[in-house]
């Protein structure tokens, strides 16, 4: 894998913000009306909107399911119909998650997305920088659909149920993000992964 694929553009997390104000008024709810439905504190939603939080996975599932719409639709920046080819240096970056909930606090992560500009797509296809971080584990977590990771470089420590897998280059694993999991470093050194999520809608 090339070393500049993981070169893009940002989307900020206003984006994201204006994105949610938008898709919640157009439905005639209030914050706090969202934050009931989708079992969120008023105060997350706010913060979303408002650009000054960075997103983990399972509040955004959460909410896009109250608001009926894609994951894809708050991560999108533009739609095409057909293939979409990503060359090496070309892969986007989504808004900057704090958490794909393949990992909570245990790295900080960068995300590229190979398919952001797919429309009605039911995968979402990642590269990700994981960088060790020296932060308390948060704990893991859990949410509907499946994952599967492919470690590019470095090395990565699963932890899945009551197991903890380590994997190498070339290593990958698949599994049901029901399960409460975490993904992080293994050792000091950072590691890029190839990552796909499918949420089912």
């Amino acid at each position: 894998m090339p070393g500049n694929v993981a070169k893009g553009i940002a989307v900020p997390a206003a984006t994201l913000g204006q994105k949610l104000t938008t898709l919640r008024e157009s439905l005639g709810l209030s914050v706090d009306e969202v934050a009931e439905r989708c079992q969120c504190e008023p105060v997350v939603i706010a913060g979303l909107e408002a650009g000054e939080l960075s997103p983990s996975l399972a509040p955004l599932l959460r909410i896009t399911r109250a608001l009926g719409v894609r994951l894809g639709t708050l991560l999108d920046d533009d739609a095409v119909i057909g293939p979409v080819v990503t060359r090496a240096g070309e892969a986007g970056t989504a808004p900057r998650l704090k958490s794909l909930q393949t990992a909570s606090d245990a790295g900080l992560l960068s995300y590229h997305s190979l398919a952001a500009s797919k429309v009605s797509r039911h995968m979402e296809p990642f590269i990700i920088d994981v960088a060790p971080s020296e932060l308390e584990r948060s704990g893991r977590s859990s949410h509907e659909g499946e994952e599967f990771i492919y470690v590019l470089s470095g090395s990565l420590e699963v932890e899945y149920g009551r197991e903890v897998h380590v994997l190498w280059p070339g290593d990958s694993i698949y599994f049901d993000s029901i399960v409460p999991h975490e993904v992080r470093t293994h050792g000091a050194a950072a590691a890029r992964i190839l990552a796909v999520v499918h949420v089912p809608e």
